[in-house]
């Protein structure tokens, strides 16, 4: 066992953890962060997505100590500081982006990565970008309009 340490949402956190821990098991059983979902455990379904120093990370392929000293992001820290939905989250509720909510976690982080590099990206860029996470429920129609509206674009009636 290696002590941990890393900034997670802000804040300076530190666990025991084995080497071969991965990043999404040290967020979720090391800090009870279990907002950051784990579909596949084989980098294929993108719901473990979480930010690593700005950028978009599947912590499902990233050992935790790999990342000690790092900023990451995770889907709890998403939110307002007042708690209130951040603004990709709330334009996945308000444009229905979301079902059973498992990909979900993903989904935000992933689209808030692509919104930091591409603030107005078109639905083909938005299509492209998310290849990477996979939804079962939504045929992506309406997740690719809650990027849009996230991005302060018009998004056509529902």
């Amino acid at each position: 066992m290696t002590k941990i340490s890393m900034t997670v949402n802000g804040k300076s956190v530190s666990a025991e953890a084995e080497g071969r821990t991965l990043l999404s098991g040290f967020l979720r059983e090391g800090l009870g962060l279990t907002g950051t979902h784990v579909g596949c455990d084989t980098s294929q379904c993108g719901a473990c997505v979480v930010h690593v120093n700005g950028k978009p990370v599947k912590s499902c392929t990233v050992f935790a100590h790999d990342v000690a000293g790092a900023n990451v992001t995770t889907i709890e820290g998403m939110a307002n500081a007042d708690g209130s939905l951040g603004v990709v989250q709330q334009a996945f509720q308000d444009h229905h982006g979301l079902q059973c909510g498992f990909c979900t976690p993903g989904m935000v982080m992933s689209s808030a990565a692509l919104l930091a590099e591409n603030p107005k990206p078109t639905e083909t860029e938005v299509r492209e970008y998310l290849e990477g996470n996979i939804c079962r429920c939504t045929g992506y129609h309406n997740i690719v309009k809650a990027v849009l509206a996230a991005s302060g674009q018009s998004v056509a009636a529902e």
